[in-house]
């Protein structure tokens, strides 16, 4: 292709976390053209309240770049400096929703990079709910944005596996470089004008009523039921490790479980630490099964391994 039309795009980047760091520099490496970054304000966090910056702002200024926090998207002066960096295109990873007079604002449009394959797990957790779900894959998908979120039509897309045992951040952290090479990979067929983009599945299509959403996780949804398989129990604690986190009670403390073992015993009790050998090991029964602790954070102490746990908790 000309690397000269593609290093001459004029590219915005946005986002926040660390997710977005990992794209923000694979595009940086490649050689394209930032002209600007607009990222969340900085907010006050830890004991002291000191001001926090973004994991993308941090990155952002050391390589120089021109930095946006706008509170509002909608606000006058932020779209006017939006407006005076003549950008060919904007990129969203891991960002607010935008209105559109921030995405349609560019002549080539917005791109966004969202974590799973596209229709499937629309919203803002699509990495946990395809654990939860047992997905056996998952993958990255690259697409344009527009009016409803999530639906715009597609550019590329990459899978890859997801392990039996494999955490939402073990997946999460895999998924930063397969995300971070398939934006590359997309601005080079924007620029070159080799990409098609493919529309995704409408309200007018049958095969909508299986697509599987991906809504936002709220600590209902991290309660562990007992009482359902252990399949279901074991994803759901993977699903929600390391953040924010599946939770029961143990003596009447909230007790986190990070990572768990799948074991199909006979249940006998709902909790058990051996007790021919005491101390040894903590199960829960479940349904069908137990699963093994491996992981877990009891209220008020830090997180640990089953093992150090044992050695100071009395049952």
């Amino acid at each position: 292709m000309n690397e000269d039309k593609y290093k001459s795009l004029r590219i915005v980047f946005m986002g926040t976390p660390e997710f977005a760091v990992a794209s923000f520099n694979a595009l940086v490496k490649a050689g394209c053209n930032i002209v600007g970054v607009i990222t969340a304000p900085d907010k006050p966090a830890g004991r002291g309240m000191e001001l926090n910056e973004s994991a993308l702002k941090k990155y952002a200024v050391e390589h120089g770049l021109k930095v946006l926090q706008p509170e509002k998207l909608k606000n006058p002066e932020f779209l006017a400096e939006l407006k005076s960096l003549n950008a060919d295109l904007q990129i969203v990873v891991a960002f607010r929703m935008l209105p559109e007079a921030v995405w349609n604002l560019p002549p080539m449009g917005t791109i966004n990079l969202h974590g799973s394959l596209l229709p499937q797990y629309r919203g803002a957790a699509p990495v946990n709910w395809a654990v939860i779900n047992g997905e056996k894959e998952t993958g990255v998908t690259t697409f344009k944005l527009k009016h409803e979120i999530d639906t715009g039509d597609i550019l590329l897309q990459e899978s890859f596996p997801i392990g039996e045992n494999e955490t939402a951040g073990e997946v999460h952290d895999r998924m930063k470089g397969a995300g971070a090479a398939l934006l590359v990979k997309t601005v080079r067929g924007i620029a070159d004008g080799s990409l098609k983009m493919t529309p995704q599945l409408t309200t007018h299509n049958a095969q909508l009523t299986t697509l599987k959403q991906a809504p936002k996780i709220f600590t209902e949804t991290c309660k562990i039921d007992f009482t359902k398989t252990t399949n279901q129990v074991h994803n759901l604690i993977r699903g929600l490790s390391p953040f924010p986190g599946a939770f029961t009670k143990l003596n009447g403390k909230t007790l986190k479980i990070y990572r768990t073992e799948k074991s199909y015993d006979k249940p006998l009790s709902p909790i058990l630490s051996n007790e021919t050998d005491y101390k040894t090991f903590l199960r829960f029964a479940c349904a069908d099964g137990y699963v093994y602790v491996k992981e877990l954070q009891l209220e008020g102490k830090k997180k640990m391994s089953v093992e150090e746990f044992l050695r100071g908790y009395r049952f």
